[in-house]
């Protein structure tokens, strides 16, 4: 049987960005579908909308960027929102001019892709602007539906995907979406085909570390070329690299980072793959991403300030995360196991000889929390999102 439509969901984001704009105007960055529209139109509803997907619209600004004011002034809004400013970059010229003029008047710019900014050398504001991450649906944001944390192991985040009847056909269609509209009409690659095949290498070495000449070999492209292809997926917040924690001095660090794409369900997608047991092999490094996915809304959106890193030594004793700000450290471990043993924590106890004021949290899906003998802190994942998301892990 056959199912169409979407359950309707009322998604509380936890990124205030009303109380950012209230301040100063803002970079609105994040991937296709994690809601920036719906945000912006919650926050600023009577805010003027240019939208440079509309024809008409991009033409007339692109010929003539002057038109911008004409709109401005006629809308008398104190509150502007560009949509897709990426595909217009030389507005910025405009944008920048009409903030000097007024110094009360607030621009959101929104868009799916830093690359052409970056590329083009384009006027980033001065620092008028404060840059701002959208990222998928996080386990705080579920609250008041009736969605448990635990559909995103299968559906990934994206609203449009949590809430549908046929998640599988379309996260599949994203997959083609992003492929076409994103790097195709972008121009972001010269190789559709050969990026395609990049990007299901990287879907099987997800959270795994970053080696350039493996990804290469299996995608069939060289290893400079899989550099530039990481950074558009960085550029297009579509992948994140995480960095290694290179500060202990008992056991030698490895330096190479790790990357983690920027949804659960789109891994799926790209592994096609429906699904995955809790009880397979593969589940695993589900229940990392997953966290780390939490991990990384959490620092953008409460306390920026925090680095997030990862800890391998030369010996493969691992950390899964390490968050730092200033000299406070917390070393995570996401695992998946339902009862946590002693091997699970060496990689802890490991990076604890060099740091041993750190907080140390083994993850996992344990029933309830308890703590060993030598302060490992063993969280049922569902209070350590509790705790995240309420300001008191760190």
């Amino acid at each position: 049987m056959k199912f169409s439509g979407r359950v309707h969901v009322v998604f509380r984001r936890q990124l205030d960005i009303a109380e950012v704009v209230n301040g100063k105007s803002v970079f609105l960055l994040g991937p296709r579908q994690t809601g920036k529209s719906t945000l912006i139109r919650g926050a600023f509803p009577s805010a003027l909308v240019i939208d440079l997907l509309d024809a008409g619209t991009f033409t007339t600004l692109s010929q003539n960027p002057g038109h911008l004011a004409e709109r401005v002034a006629a809308a008398h809004s104190r509150i502007v929102v560009i949509d897709e400013i990426q595909k217009l970059p030389q507005l910025l010229d405009e944008v920048h001019r009409l903030m000097e003029r007024d110094k009360q008047l607030r621009f959101v710019l929104t868009g799916s892709s830093a690359r052409k900014l970056k590329r083009q050398g384009t006027n980033l504001l001065g620092g008028r602007a404060r840059t701002l991450a959208l990222h998928p649906i996080v386990s705080a944001e579920l609250d008041g539906s009736d969605l448990a944390p635990e559909i995103m192991w299968q559906r990934g985040a994206l609203p449009s995907v949590l809430t549908s009847k046929t998640p599988a056909l379309d996260l599949r269609d994203y997959v083609g979406t992003y492929l076409q509209q994103e790097i195709a009409a972008e121009g972001l690659t010269r190789s559709i085909g050969a990026f395609s095949r990049f990007l299901q290498t990287v879907a099987v070495c997800n959270a795994q570390q970053l080696v350039y000449t493996s990804i290469g070999s299996d995608a069939g492209v060289p290893a400079r070329t899989v550099k530039d292809y990481v950074e558009v997926l960085k550029d297009t917040l579509l992948g994140f690299e995480l960095e290694s924690f290179r500060l202990t001095k008992s056991r030698k660090a490895v330096a190479s980072s790790k990357l983690y794409l920027f949804d659960i369900g789109v891994v799926h997608a790209l592994l096609e793959r429906e699904s995955v047991s809790t009880v397979s092999t593969d589940f695993g490094a589900v229940f990392e991403h997953f966290i780390f996915m939490e991990l990384r809304a959490a620092i953008d959106y409460l306390d920026p300030l925090q680095a997030l890193t990862y800890w391998r030594s030369l010996s493969q004793l691992e950390v899964d995360f390490i968050v730092r700000r200033g000299d406070r450290l917390i070393a995570i471990e996401a695992k998946a196991t339902k009862r946590a043993s002693k091997k699970d924590f060496a990689g802890l106890r490991a990076f604890a000889e060099d740091f041993p004021k750190a907080r140390k949290l083994c993850v996992c899906r344990e029933d309830v929390a308890r703590t060993t003998d030598d302060g490992v802190e063993v969280l049922p994942y569902r209070a350590f999102l509790q705790q995240l998301w309420s300001g008191s892990c760190f």
